[in-house]
């Protein structure tokens, strides 16, 4: 241990005070606590050697030994519970110490959310370190309409997709049996059994407004998708609204989540990572396909043969973007060309930003719907008439999801029409976020959830849970 002492010393002794000065995770009680238990307590030899230095000596250490040293003595177990130190280790897991930090800050005490969160506790990052090392994991289905993303909570990216609607139907109809053929395919292609997981699932943005007739709806559904899983002996459901989950991705849990989907566009509020129905969930019929069509239909007056939809999909995904000007855009030499794979090389000219104008300028396509902007502004406006929070800046941090709401230019387009468009005490401080994942923002909104030190206790419903609840309303 001497050797190692005066080794690491020679190693970290010049980057001692950057070190003290950019970890001031603890607050002032914790750094009374320390110089006492210092004051008290003797390493000998050591004594001289700056706290700062032994927590650099921890560092190189590892966790787990560091672990093992708290059991030396009384000082060594003070030192090795400084929330820096484990903080360092979090900021070195394959996960975003910035996601971790947000789950663990905002979502460790279970769903549904408190409304009205107390103070935040102080947090011991180093047992948060250890119950997360031994978190389960769980299975992640987001099942979209258009494509569905599974896998492991514990794995960077999804694992897995299909196509949904082709392969399973609309799924968002409370039918048991297309639901039980969902669940089993996807169990089957990730090669576990359902018995052996808690999952963590999005529930779809479907059947929105506060009427009694959709309210029902999607008790319906979520009872139908409860059922399927409790019957295939799945030990823990977690079932989360899709676009929560997308909010949680964007480390959010108040704002409007405007949802690119396969089929519509759907502007939902959100406040403490309940959907507020109440306040309304806007819907326009302009979704991915019908972007992809539009550009079939450019591609088509200009006799560019493809093979599939999926070629022109592959163009929108790769060549696409939104025009801030689009009357500018217009005057501008915009040709660019990209090679699918199997069908050649394209070029692609205008069309390359007449393809997202139809998101703002429905009419260039044919379709008579709101505009992009128009839907969210109304609902920012019914957002500040609603008057549901002290805080008037809940609904300000406007978040895209879906895998179309990655065009380039997307953000920043809306972000500027929606400042033209609405009056100044509903603009202040409006921002809209990229989507952070893209197309899978959901399913990462899930897998936080699903490596939370709390899970599967804080956020899931057991079978027998469910059992008890099932004559009451299950919160949406």
């Amino acid at each position: 241990m001497v050797n190692l002492l005066r080794k690491v010393w020679e190693s970290v002794s010049q980057r001692s005070a950057s070190a003290s000065s950019s970890a001031s995770s603890t607050n002032q009680p914790d750094r009374f606590d320390q110089m006492t238990y210092l004051l008290t307590s003797s390493t000998g030899d050591f004594d001289p050697i700056p706290l700062d230095i032994f927590i650099q000596i921890l560092k190189f250490l590892g966790p787990k030994e560091s672990a093992k040293l708290s059991s030396v003595c009384r000082f060594w177990k003070f030192i090795v519970a400084d929330n820096r130190l484990w903080i360092y280790f979090l900021q070195n897991q394959q996960e975003p110490w910035d996601s971790i930090f947000f789950a663990e800050t905002h979502l460790r005490s279970g769903y549904p959310l408190q409304m009205f969160p107390t103070q935040m506790p102080d947090l011991s990052f180093m047992h948060i370190y250890a119950q997360r090392a031994q978190v389960p994991g769980a299975i992640i289905i987001d099942g979209g309409s258009g494509y569905c993303k599974f896998g492991w909570s514990k794995y960077a990216s999804p694992s897995g997709r299909s196509a949904t609607f082709l392969e399973f139907g609309n799924i968002e109809s409370p039918m048991y049996s297309r639901l039980r053929h969902f669940f089993s395919t996807i169990y089957g292609r990730m090669q576990v059994k359902a018995n052996t997981q808690p999952i963590v699932l999005s529930l779809p943005i479907c059947h929105s407004d506060d009427t009694e007739s959709d309210i029902a709806a999607r008790k319906q559904l979520k009872e139908a998708i409860y059922t399927a899983l409790f019957d295939m002996n799945v030990p823990a459901v977690c079932a989360i609204n899709q676009a929560v989950l997308a909010l949680f991705a964007a480390r959010r849990t108040s704002g409007v989540v405007v949802n690119i989907g396969f089929n519509q566009t759907s502007v939902v509020p959100i406040l403490h990572g309940r959907v507020m129905h109440r306040v309304g969930v806007e819907v326009t019929g302009m979704g991915a396909l019908k972007l992809t069509g539009f550009l079939r239909e450019k591609m088509q007056q200009k006799n560019l043969h493809f093979d599939s939809l999926y070629t022109v999909r592959a163009l929108k995904e790769n060549l696409c973007y939104v025009a801030f000007d689009y009357e500018a855009e217009l005057r501008k030499d915009t040709e660019a060309s990209f090679q699918v794979a199997a069908e050649g090389w394209f070029t692609l000219s205008k069309e390359r930003f007449q393809t997202g104008e139809i998101l703002f300028q429905p009419r260039i396509a044919g379709v008579r719907t709101m505009s992009l902007h128009q839907a969210v502004a109304l609902c920012l406006d019914h957002c500040q008439d609603s008057e549901l929070s002290g805080d008037d800046n809940w609904f300000k941090t406007v978040v895209l999801s879906g895998g179309s709401a990655c065009l380039p230019g997307l953000a920043e387009r809306l972000e500027k029409e929606l400042l033209q468009s609405l009056p100044h005490s509903t603009s202040k401080g409006l921002k809209v976020i990229p989507s952070p994942y893209g197309a899978d923002s959901a399913w990462y909104g899930a897998r936080l959830i699903g490596n939370l030190s709390t899970f599967p206790g804080s956020c899931c419903v057991t079978k027998k849970q469910y059992r008890q609840r099932s004559r009451r309303n299950l919160r949406w």
